[in-house]
């Protein structure tokens, strides 16, 4: 079994403060991608990246210093690692990183939240034009390497009703618009990729892995299912158990998003 956890931190040195630490230090995974970590290397708080013994790779934003920023960490050393989807634009803005692990290549995703009918929205999908067409490229050479794809992270899109519980007051919010929900279709459609914890929870709301800080949006677990596990379909065969590792009360978290976790029987 190959259990793999995906969480954005919201800014790893404020959830140093807030829990993180012991939860990398116990959480019982083989692989953990992160997003917003908002750090380089030197500004990570040393007792984060010595929690767990993991093999960091890390890939900063360069473009805005102090945002974005993900990270992939694993238990063996990857086999190689990759910065950026071939991007001119968008492979300095600390948004995608990839490791190559035995028969897997697994990859930290924190897409553009977007702002509806503002430059960041378009922003948002020019990336996700882009995106798309290097998720096509890389499953296909993970394919002729013997690999499955997995691409774990911060999605920022909600794809289904079930998604988020308020959609009816978001129909018009970046995260639910139309163009972005209809991207996602096309992914899982005709390109095949599949919504690892979707399907292992067909037919139900959520389970939702973002909430709002304002209100009591945790509380009344009014939240949005963002934070996607999406594989090829070798892979996606063989998730056996997802689930959201939701803190026990709103004093608890060490971000507005709760980690994801998918066992693969690989």
């Amino acid at each position: 079994m190959r259990t793999i956890a995906t969480a954005n931190v919201n800014g790893i040195r404020a959830a140093a403060k807030k829990g993180i630490v012991p939860w990398l230090n116990t959480v019982a995974a083989d692989v953990v991608l992160l997003q917003e970590v908002r750090a380089d290397e030197h500004q990570i708080p040393p007792e984060a990246l010595a929690a767990g013994g993991w093999h960091w790779v890390i890939a900063p934003s360069l473009a805005a210093k102090g945002r974005a920023g993900v990270a992939v960490l694993t238990r063996e050393a990857p086999e190689a690692a990759r910065i950026g989807f071939e991007s001119d634009e968008f492979d300095t803005h600390g948004r995608y990183a990839e490791v190559d692990l035995p028969g897997l290549t697994v990859a930290s995703l924190y897409l553009p939240s977007g702002e509806t009918d503002t430059p960041r929205q378009v922003e948002k999908e020019r990336f996700m034009a882009v995106f798309a067409d290097y998720l096509v490229a890389a499953a296909a050479r993970a394919a002729a390497s013997g690999r499955e794809l997995l691409v774990c992270g911060d999605w920022n899109i909600a794809h289904a009703e079930a998604d988020l519980k308020n959609w009816k007051a978001n129909k018009k919010s970046a995260g639910f618009l139309p163009v972005e929900r209809d991207w996602l279709t096309a992914l899982y459609g005709t390109h095949g990729f599949i919504d690892v914890v979707r399907s292992l929870h067909p037919g139900v709301e959520g389970p939702y892995s973002w909430w709002s800080y304002r209100g009591r949006a945790f509380d009344n677990d009014t939240g949005w299912r963002i934070d996607l596990h999406v594989a090829t379909p070798g892979l996606a065969a063989k998730a056996v158990k997802a689930w959201v590792d939701r803190a026990a009360s709103h004093d608890a978290r060490w971000s507005d998003h709760a980690p994801v976790l998918v066992t693969y029987d690989h």
